[in-house]
């Protein structure tokens, strides 16, 4: 384990080097870990790199192309890339139990892409070559490839909706994934919020789609994969799991049996950032039957590789092997449960009632606010969180209803659960304390919104005060 005195010389010394050619850079950097140091972060889907992952990044392999797989590459010289990716799949293979790992994708929108074209690739592209008795489709007629085009662009895929927590990237029109497939979404209880599988099972059973797609940005509840398995196999859909939410919680075993998705989906897909800790990057894990499409993944989606990332996956992956991550993936969920206790206990509204994983859901409305306000009142509070679509949101997926919050960052920090309670009064004191604004015309405004800036002073500098015994990268100074 590195010393705290290397940790701080390497950044300096970074810092130096980059304020050499272009200081504003170099000045931008120190002023993001000074924000960060400083803002409680409530944002889900982020986190907090450790200083070896971050520096795993900056080096020569960034100088690099290396198109192609571990010792089937496009370029020459690639020894030293084919070291990393090959451990970076070595150790996501392990950590999830999984038969292949493919750890190439830049994002977790390339993650999808990849995991959907292997997918068609196995189910519609290869029957169409052996009808056609070709080897590849450089080898079919205009005729037969026109065709083949058809049938590739006609394709359904049933997924969960935008507003009961679903992501943009399961088919929906804004995204290049709504025009691919033909979409349908599945939503949640009315009333409870939570996923009702024969209602799924009923949607499957009447849209009948290529592709089953489970997963979410903004469900605070288990999803239980064997159950929607059984659903995929009852039509003959691919089951596929977005993971990128919640992969830390699977990397630390507390997701488990019915809610592990490795040995329940044919296909998974996850970033390696938020709960996992990592690099902004992507994955995706399958078993033997879809490895050789996937490992096509450059050049059938993504562009060269990123080695020097794929080495700080390795650096993260590597991390959450360790024993110690299997109890930070647990006080994840239990902040997460404490933080939504705190806020009920004050009388906010929580989609679902509560949260079973790192995740909260607020329903503003309550308030009497949108999410962008509350957004907003907050961020000029100091506290970081995003607005976001609850069930049937009357505001849309602009304005919204919702805040979600979410607990990695505040757990690598070391927070526990007196300050989840703590940070539940922040919160409920600002959207308490806020209201709606107008517009010019004296219209009600769904964006403006009324705090005194005194009190969000206040609240900012109690959020200072939470987080000064928790201090972000102590072993990090650069003065």
């Amino acid at each position: 384990m590195s010393s705290p005195n290397a940790e701080s010389t390497a950044f300096r010394s970074a810092l130096e080097v980059i304020r050499a050619v272009e200081p504003r850079v170099a000045d931008a950097i120190g002023a993001e870990l000074a924000d960060q140091r400083e803002s409680l972060k409530l944002i889900a889907s982020e986190n907090y790199a450790s200083p070896a992952t971050l520096l795993a990044m900056g080096n020569w392999f960034s100088d690099k192309y290396a198109e192609g797989t571990v010792g089937r590459r496009f370029y020459a010289g690639c020894q030293n890339v084919d070291t990393v990716e090959a451990l970076a799949a070595e150790h996501a293979r392990e950590l999830f139990g999984a038969s292949h790992a493919y750890v190439q994708p830049h994002s977790g929108i390339d993650a999808n892409l990849v995991a959907f074209w292997a997918i068609l690739a196995d189910r519609v592209e290869s029957p169409a070559l052996k009808r056609a008795q070709v080897r590849q489709v450089n080898d079919l007629t205009e005729e037969d490839w026109f065709a083949l085009r058809r049938e590739l662009g006609d394709q359904r895929m049933l997924g969960m909706s935008l507003d009961a927590g679903g992501h943009l990237t399961h088919g929906f029109r804004p995204n290049i994934s709504g025009k691919m497939f033909d979409q349908r979404s599945y939503g949640t209880d009315p009333a409870t919020g939570l996923i009702d599988y024969d209602r799924v099972a009923e949607a499957a059973r009447e849209f009948r789609p290529l592709i089953l797609v489970a997963g979410y940005s903004a469900y605070p509840r288990k999803v239980n994969f064997r159950i929607m398995r059984e659903i995929a196999d009852s039509v003959g859909a691919t089951f596929m799991v977005d993971m990128a939410h919640f992969a830390g919680l699977v990397a630390g075993k507390v997701f488990t049996g019915d809610f592990d998705p490795v040995p329940h989906a044919h296909i998974v897909t996850t970033t390696t950032h938020k709960s996992l800790r990592g690099p902004r990057g992507g994955m995706v894990l399958c078993g033997p039957e879809l490895a050789d499409q996937v490992d096509r993944g450059c050049p059938m989606v993504l562009g060269g590789p990123l080695p020097h990332v794929m080495a700080a996956k390795a650096v993260a992956l590597a991390e959450a092997r360790r024993p110690d991550f299997a109890d930070y993936a647990q006080r994840i969920v239990d902040n997460a449960q404490a933080l939504a206790e705190g806020l009920l206990g004050r009388g906010a509204t929580l989609v679902t009632g509560g949260t079973d994983n790192h995740l909260v859901l607020i329903d503003v409305s309550g308030y009497g606010l949108t999410g962008r306000q509350a957004e907003q009142a907050l961020l000029d509070s100091g506290i970081v969180t995003n607005r976001n679509a609850v069930p049937q949101d009357p505001n849309g997926a602009w304005y919204t209803s919702g805040i979600r919050i979410g607990t990695p960052a505040l757990t690598t920090r070391g927070l526990g659960a007196a300050e989840m309670d703590a940070t539940a009064e922040l919160i409920h004191t600002v959207l308490s304390q806020t209201t709606p604004g107008s517009n010019a015309d004296g219209t009600p405004s769904k964006a403006k919104y009324v705090l005194d800036p005194a009190l969000a002073d206040k609240v900012s500098r109690q959020a200072t005060d939470l987080l000064s015994t928790h201090p972000l990268y102590p072993s990090v100074t650069l003065t």
